[in-house]
């Protein structure tokens, strides 16, 4: 698919695709004999994944070394296993936090709603 195929699928610019490609996070794209890119499945499912990693809160730089990691090959897989693991505590860390946000802004709706009702009573 080309770059604006690939664009669509993802939900990224062009722009933030070519700089993906740029910083190392997407390598050897194929290239048609016109030079234009060339994105196949697997870049496609990288890139959910790269996307994934980055809603997840993960830092561009952390994902950077995932994906150095996973151009060394296989014999890195406790290393790539342990950065997703310290991400992923760090993201239930996160989500436990916002859950207790959320309770307290809920609280507070509820205190104003019964405010509200009873000066309307």
């Amino acid at each position: 698919m080309n770059i604006k195929d690939f664009s669509q699928a993802t939900s990224l610019s062009p722009h933030t695709i070519r700089y993906y490609e740029k910083i190392g996070l997407l390598k050897n794209i194929e290239r048609n004999a016109s030079g234009h890119r060339i994105f196949s499945k697997n870049d496609l499912l990288w890139m959910e994944f790269i996307t994934r990693l980055k809603e997840t809160g993960m830092p561009l730089k952390q994902i950077l070394i995932y994906a150095e990691l996973r151009d060394q090959g296989e014999h890195t897989a406790n290393s790539r296993m342990q950065l997703l693991k310290d991400h992923a505590q760090a993201l239930e860390e996160r989500l436990t936090q916002e859950a207790l946000h959320l309770t307290k802004l809920k609280e507070k709706i509820a205190y104003y709603d019964t405010l509200i009702t009873s000066k309307n009573a």
